[in-house]
């Protein structure tokens, strides 16, 4: 995981949630007011998470969960309430401190460790299971595909993840994205259709071992992502 695009794009993804859009993302990330379209972002993500969540299981007790690029929390908090002892990763240092000042006081028989840093190289020891809630799909397909693979030999049972499925509407999505100015663009997303993905990832020798679970494409005005589940055979 030391490739010169994979280092570009995890900078630029790091710049962005710590210094650009850090406000607009606290925002979005709590019940304050926001736009229509965001509306329809925070709509599309809090599905997203419940989808997510409802794929791993309700008693998370004795269970090593891996948040990669947890952002401002929520999924670690509800993965901790379930019993998990959470590894909570993401780059921005600015989004880790909104992280931890919205830690609930109370969160069970659950821990988290929050870091700041990149999923993969700070991603150490065991895991029951790894969430991965659109934290790769800002990252070229193949390396984010390589995150999965770094991560398999050390995951027992279950790897959950989103994409961003190649759609018409995606595609103009992202190509509009480009005619703002460079200092407002969100990293770009890599769109790749789930028949393709499927290909990627039955080529890796290290997921020959994992099998296709579920999947589930949530589709909230301005936010389109897919769900997909590797389980451990």
């Amino acid at each position: 995981m030391a490739d010169n695009s994979y280092i570009q794009r995890r900078s630029e993804i790091e710049t962005y949630f710590d210094r650009t859009a850090s406000d607009a993302w606290t925002k979005l990330t709590s019940n304050a007011p926001v736009s229509r379209i965001r509306q329809t972002v925070r709509a599309g993500r809090d599905e997203m998470r419940s989808t997510l969540l409802s794929w791993l299981p309700d008693d998370l007790r004795g269970c090593r969960v891996l948040d990669a690029g947890c952002g401002t929390g929520a999924v670690a908090v509800e993965l901790a309430t379930r019993g998990a002892q959470v590894l909570a990763v993401d780059l921005s240092a600015t989004l880790i401190d909104i992280a931890r000042e919205r830690l609930p006081s109370d969160i069970g028989e659950g821990h988290i460790d929050f870091e700041v840093g990149d999923m993969a190289a700070l991603a150490t020891g065991e895991f029951d299971h790894v969430l991965a809630m659109d934290s790769l799909i800002h990252y070229d397909v193949a390396d984010g595909i390589e995150v999965l693979n770094s991560l398999a030999p050390r995951v027992s049972k279950s790897m959950v993840f989103t994409h961003a499925p190649s759609t018409v509407l995606l595609e103009i999505m992202h190509a509009t994205g480009k005619l703002f100015p460079r200092g407002d663009r969100a990293p770009a997303i890599q769109p790749v259709s789930p028949k393709r993905l499927d290909r990627m990832i039955a080529s890796q020798k290290t997921l020959q071992s994992w099998e296709r679970g579920r999947v589930a494409r949530i589709n909230s005005g301005f936010y389109i992502s897919q769900a997909c589940e590797l389980r451990r055979q």
